[in-house]
């Protein structure tokens, strides 16, 4: 039978040396020699701006001149 995960977050930012540092309060609760599965998320800011030009060009695309008429409907 698999051992239970336990998961842990922290937030690091990545050293000059290209390592990670674990802060000691996430490090205290891993005993020595312990194997360890690490998984890291990465923000990708520049991603993210490319999704929202695509889904907003796509929107736009199913924007035609006569729909122009519902801009001058009051509360619009």
């Amino acid at each position: 039978m698999d051992e239970p995960v336990k998961a842990l977050e922290f937030e690091a930012t990545l050293n000059e040396d290209r390592t990670l540092t674990v802060p000691p309060q996430v490090a205290a609760q891993i005993p020595p020699g312990r194997q360890l599965r690490v998984l890291l998320l990465v923000d990708d800011a520049d991603e993210e701006r490319d999704w929202i030009r695509m889904a907003t060009e796509e929107f736009l695309k199913g924007y035609d001149e006569s729909d122009a008429i519902y801009d001058e409907l009051p509360g619009g």
